[in-house]
C-alpha cells in the first residue's frame, strides 16, 4: 500500500469520526487514529481531512449532480476527499485509482468501487470548472445565525473567507531570543508568523527553546495581564501552556492549573524545552484557593474563534452544550475573582466569537462585583486597533482582522481591576 493510499485511508476514517460520530479531530488523534503512520503520512492525512472539512460544502455541491441516491458515509467521504483533491489540481489518474482501491479493500463497501470510479472520473473532467464558480463555504446555520446577528453579514462573509484560507504558524519568543534564522514576519503585536507548511520541530530555535507555537491572538491575554518579576500569578485552564510560558519568561512566579493530565504533561514538556519554570497542578479551577497578585482565566468555551485552525468544530458540534459552558464560565469568573488580592487584577478571556462568552460575561461580572473595574492597559499594547476595543472596555478579536496577513483567532479578553 502506498504512502498516499495510507494517508487517504486515514483521512477518510477521520471524516467518518467527525461527521458520523461527532468527534473532534483532536479526540481522534488522542485515541491513536494516526499512530501507525509515519510523520509524513500523518501530516498528509491531517491536511487531507482539514482541507476536505473546509471545503465540505463545495465538495457536496460538485458531487450532488453525479449521485442519484445516498451512499454509505465512508464511501461518501472517500468521494469528498477525492473531489477536493481533484478540483484543487491533483493528478486524476493517481487519485481516482487509489480511492477505488481503498473502497475495493473495504470489507463492507467493496461492491461500490465501480461507483467511486465512475463518479470521480466525472469529477475529474467537470469538477474543476464547477469548483471555480462556487461560493466560499458557509458555516452551518446553527452557528452562522448567531454570529451574523453579532457581527453583521459582511463581517460573517469575511470570517468565512478567512476560515477557508486556514491559518499560518504563529510563534511567541522568549525575551532576548534571536529569531532571525526563521523565515518569519514580526506582527504588530510582537508575535512571529510563518506562512506555508513547515515541520515545527525542525525549525531553528525549537530544540534550544527560543520560542513556542501560539496564535497571535492567544498571545495577547498574557500581554494584557503584564505579569512581572516579584508577582505571584495564577494561570487557570492553563494547558497547553503558551500563556504560562509568557508569564514565566517575564519573571513572574506562576502557578498553572488545568484539569487535563495529558495536556498538563505537554505543558511540562514545553516548560522543560524552553528552560522556564512554573508550579504545575492538575486540578479543578473551581477548587483552587489562595491569593495572587494577578490571575489569568482562559475559560473553557465553544472555541468558535479557532475554526480557521480547527475546521472540524462546526461539523462535530451543534451548539447544544454552549449553555452549560456559559454557566461554567460565569462560575469560574466569580471564583477567580476571590483569588485576586486587593489592588490586583484578573484577565478573563475566551477563544470564542460569541458575545455571550465574552462581552456579556464581563458586563454581568461588573454588575455583580462592586470592587471590579475594567483596566485600560490594552490601549498600551502595540498593534491594537482602537475599533477592536469594546463598549465595556474589553478587546474583541475576529478571524478576519489582519486578513491580508493570514488573519487571527477569534478571541475576547478584558483586564479586570480589584479595588484596594
Amino acid at each position: 500500500m502506498s504512502n498516499a493510499d495510507q494517508s487517504r485511508r486515514r483521512a477518510i476514517h477521520l471524516l467518518d469520526q467527525v461527521l458520523g460520530e461527532g468527534k473532534l479531530l483532536s479526540e481522534c488523534y488522542a485515541a491513536g487514529a494516526l499512530d501507525k503512520l509515519t510523520a509524513e503520512e500523518r501530516a498528509r492525512s491531517q491536511r487531507l481531512a482539514t482541507d476536505t472539512l473546509r471545503n465540505l460544502e463545495r465538495a457536496d455541491r460538485v458531487l450532488q449532480k453525479h449521485l442519484k441516491k445516498s451512499t454509505p458515509m465512508t464511501v461518501h467521504n472517500a468521494l469528498r476527499v477525492g473531489t477536493v483533491e481533484l478540483c484543487r489540481g491533483g493528478a486524476a489518474h493517481g487519485i481516482v485509482n487509489e480511492m477505488v482501491d481503498i473502497i475495493a479493500r473495504h470489507r463492507r463497501h467493496s461492491q461500490l468501487k465501480g461507483l467511486v470510479n465512475a463518479v470521480l472520473r466525472k469529477v475529474a473532467d467537470q469538477g474543476p470548472t464547477e469548483w471555480a464558480k462556487l461560493r466560499v463555504p458557509r458555516l452551518p446555520k446553527w452557528l452562522r445565525s448567531p454570529l451574523t446577528k453579532a457581527w453583521g453579514a459582511p463581517a460573517m462573509l469575511a470570517i468565512e473567507a478567512t476560515h477557508l484560507s486556514g491559518a499560518p504558524l504563529d510563534l511567541s519568543a522568549k525575551p532576548g531570543a534571536d529569531l532571525s534564522a526563521l523565515n518569519a514576519t514580526r506582527l504588530p503585536t510582537g508575535s512571529y508568523r510563518i506562512h506555508g507548511s513547515v515541520q515545527v520541530s525542525g525549525l531553528p530555535g525549537f530544540s534550544t527553546g527560543d520560542w513556542w507555537v501560539q496564535d497571535a491572538a492567544a498571545a495577547l491575554p498574557a500581554q494584557l495581564l503584564a505579569a512581572h518579576s516579584g508577582e505571584s500569578v495564577l494561570d487557570l485552564c492553563a494547558a497547553p501552556g503558551g500563556k504560562t510560558m509568557q508569564m514565566a519568561a517575564a519573571g513572574a512566579t506562576v502557578t498553572a492549573v488545568d484539569h487535563s493530565a495529558g495536556r498538563m504533561a505537554r505543558l511540562s514538556e514545553n516548560l522543560e524545552r524552553t528552560g522556564l519554570s512554573a508550579t504545575v497542578i492538575v486540578g479543578d479551577a473551581l477548587e483552587q484557593t489562595g491569593q495572587y497578585d494577578a490571575v489569568l482565566l482562559d475559560a473553557p468555551c465553544s472555541a468558535t474563534g479557532t475554526i480557521r485552525r480547527h475546521p472540524d468544530l462546526p461539523h462535530a458540534k451543534d451548539g447544544s452544550g454552549f449553555g452549560e459552558l456559559i454557566e461554567l464560565q460565569a462560575q469560574m469568573l466569580a471564583h477567580a475573582w476571590t483569588l485576586v488580592k486587593p489592588g490586583g487584577r484578573l484577565v478573563y478571556c475566551t477563544c470564542s466569537l460569541l458575545p455571550d462568552e465574552g462581552e456579556c460575561q464581563v458586563e454581568d461580572a461588573l454588575e455583580m462585583f462592586p470592587d471590579m473595574t475594567v483596566g485600560t492597559r490594552l490601549r498600551e499594547i502595540g498593534g491594537i486597533a482602537t475599533d477592536w476595543i469594546t463598549e465595556e472596555g474589553g478587546l474583541r478579536l475576529r478571524p478576519d482582522f489582519w486578513s491580508d496577513e493570514g488573519g487571527m483567532d477569534g478571541f475576547y479578553m478584558a483586564e479586570l481591576r480589584k479595588a484596594d
